[in-house]
């Protein structure tokens, strides 16, 4: 079963980055980063679009 996916300007996304301790952020401007901290990734990711060249 297929789900749609959730779009728009304040959809982000947290993926795990397999095989490491990082965690990667998407943000809903496309905007990618790497993090060791879930603290300073959800704080890069709700600066938007402070530091979000994308």
């Amino acid at each position: 079963m297929t789900r749609p996916m959730l779009t728009g300007d304040r959809v982000y996304r947290i993926h795990w980055v397999l095989g490491t301790d990082r965690l990667r952020a998407v943000c809903h401007c496309s905007a990618e980063r790497e993090f060791d901290d879930p603290v300073a990734l959800w704080e890069w990711l709700l600066a938007h679009p402070e530091g979000h060249d994308s």
